[in-house]
């Protein structure tokens, strides 16, 4: 009898909750707002389409995926992938190079569309201000087989630089060729690419700080430099913060379009990334199963450093969730 009664309870709760969301909850806020939602739907569609459906295909790598059998025909095979991954010598070599890189567009890539939006922040001249801004935004949208051949042309033997240098009697340089320029040619086309695009984002921020700040700071007598410490940057802090935090949770992704355009075989020890290695095993070999191993590899540190750094962020209240 206690039994039928608790069973009673919680169907009465669970049916008060279905109408407190169909009264007061979901459902009203989509009737009232229902043109907002419809704006977002070709957004969720996609996601679910294309990011979310395709997880289950994460199932290849614990199996010897043959392809005309797919994925319900073939063999399960454990973590036997994982383990050829991590006592593979060439993915090895190819998650050092993907570190570094990563590392490095960290060290030096993220900071410079912070630098520059600071820098756009204090001209004055309106007109001069658009004009540079358009002219860095620009190589955003060239794509990267166009920046590539840019990069191949200007470091070449006869290109301009190698033509500069021969004007002070200086050797020419195989800078594409060349084992030890390769990753400061990735930064600094990377920097040059998407510099001007990655301030967007800052220049709203700032432009949505209030001016009485800088009114107060200027009757304080804190000049232009000081403003930017105290006033601007601290509160580019919470923008900066998930900015980072997005970053790094696509840490191992460096994309394949820039190495790829940029790498040539003498580079590769020094290049060679996870992209381009699936591109090769998965694509050109065949080798599903282990390329898929790597995919979710990527996707689970990913995850673990966003995981870490956000706990991180949060003592400061800044973390994404």
């Amino acid at each position: 009898m206690e039994e039928h009664v608790g069973n009673e309870q919680a169907v009465m709760k669970t049916n008060s909750r279905f109408d407190r969301l169909f009264q007061n909850g979901l459902i009203k806020n989509v009737r009232k707002y229902w043109m907002l939602y419809l704006m977002i739907l070709p957004g969720i569609i996609y996601y679910i389409v294309f990011k979310y459906i395709p997880l289950m295909g994460s199932v290849i790598a614990f199996q010897d995926y043959q392809i005309f059998n797919g994925i319900l025909g073939s063999p399960w095979v454990g973590l036997e992938n994982f383990k050829h991954l991590l006592h593979y010598q060439d993915f090895h070599e190819v998650l050092r190079n993907t570190a570094l890189i990563a590392l490095y567009q960290l060290i030096f890539q993220f900071p410079a569309p912070i630098i520059l939006a600071l820098l756009f922040n204090e001209v004055r001249l309106l007109i001069v201000k658009k004009t540079v801004q358009s002219l860095f935004y620009l190589p955003h949208f060239l794509s990267w087989v166009v920046v590539g051949g840019i990069v191949f042309e200007l470091l070449a033997s006869q290109g301009l630089v190698n033509a500069i240098r021969d004007l002070f009697g200086l050797e020419p340089i195989l800078f594409m060729q060349e084992e030890g320029y390769f990753r400061s040619i990735v930064i600094i086309s990377g920097i040059w690419k998407e510099v001007g695009w990655g301030t967007i984002i800052y220049l709203a921020a700032i432009t949505g700080i209030n001016p009485s700040l800088y009114e107060a700071a200027v009757i304080d007598g804190a000049n232009r430099f000081k403003q930017t410490i105290y006033i601007t940057l601290p509160l580019l802090l919470p923008t900066i913060s998930v900015l980072f935090l997005l970053n790094i949770g696509n840490f191992l992704e460096l994309g394949f379009d820039q190495i790829f355009n940029l790498l040539t075989p003498m580079t590769y020890s020094v290049g060679d990334i996870i992209e381009t290695y699936v591109y090769r095993a998965g694509v050109l070999q065949g080798q599903y199963s282990l390329t898929t191993a790597i995919g979710l590899f990527q996707s689970v540190i990913g995850f673990a450093l966003l995981w870490i750094f956000n706990r991180l962020a949060r003592k400061s209240e800044q973390g994404l969730w």
